[in-house]
């Protein structure tokens, strides 16, 4: 099974995403350049996401959207498992968001530029005017329900367990004064390791945990919200996954 698996993958599943992926970058280029940044650059996204899981014939379970409010600008905190987090996340989500991502990944060929066009937000850290400009482009996106997603690891997972949070998404949620959510991922490691060649079928979870309001502002407030955040998310992974492993390549902050 896992042979016709691998044959379909590659005889049909990826040629079509390639496609999709090439279609999807395109759309999202042209339509927020016309304008609506803020539509273009999330629904071509969502449905491409939804497409990608479609044909990879991969099961998605969403647990705890009842728990989000309707136009409240949330910043999601998520454990970061694989490539698959992003499908998940941006496909079966259910809110608009913008992504916090990796300033390399603008070199993706189509994807990258999409990314841009789209507001989605390159964390460049090579010098604090750099920092200071990412953060106002944060803040400037975080109005009118849009939220913002953050993988607060910085790094995929070698081995499925959580690696140390990182205070820049906390940091930002307690100068705005926004509540952090914290977003359990389960499956997406079982689907694609980072050091994996092969996609393998297998189901995902998205755990979608109760808001942390702010308590306060300050450096205890960040400390306790990254605190409470990785309680909650470590809590809906299975046993095989829980305690922290730091990544090789997580920098030091």
């Amino acid at each position: 099974m896992r042979v016709l698996y691998y044959i379909y993958q590659i005889c049909i599943a990826l040629p079509i995403l390639l496609v999709l992926t090439i279609l999807t970058a395109l759309v999202t280029i042209i339509g927020s350049l016309i304008g609506g940044a803020h539509i273009w650059g999330y629904y071509p996204g969502k449905i491409w996401s939804i497409l990608i899981c479609f044909f990879l014939l991969i099961p998605v379970k969403v647990r705890g959207r009842e728990k989000l409010k309707k136009r409240t600008s949330y910043v999601f905190v998520a454990n970061h498992q694989g490539a698959f987090d992003i499908f998940l996340i941006y496909g079966f989500l259910g809110r608009n968001f913008k992504w916090m991502m990796k300033k390399s990944l603008r070199s993706i060929p189509f994807v990258g530029k999409a990314c841009e066009s789209a507001g989605h937000i390159f964390v460049d850290r090579s010098g604090p005017k750099k920092v200071l400009a990412t953060i106002k482009q944060a803040k400037a996106s975080l109005k009118d329900g849009i939220s913002l997603v953050v993988f607060p690891e910085g790094a995929r997972s070698f081995t499925g367990h959580i690696g140390y949070f990182k205070k820049g998404a906390f940091q930002l949620a307690d100068d705005l004064q926004l509540p952090v959510v914290p977003l359990t991922i389960d499956g997406s490691f079982e689907i694609l390791p980072r050091t994996g060649k092969w996609i393998h079928r297998y189901r995902m979870i998205l755990t979608i945990h109760d808001p942390i309001p702010p308590k306060g502002k300050g450096i205890d407030n960040i400390k306790e919200t990254m605190a409470e955040a990785y309680a909650k998310v470590e809590s809906a992974l299975p046993e095989k996954h829980k305690g922290m492993v730091r990544n090789e390549d997580q920098e030091v902050e």
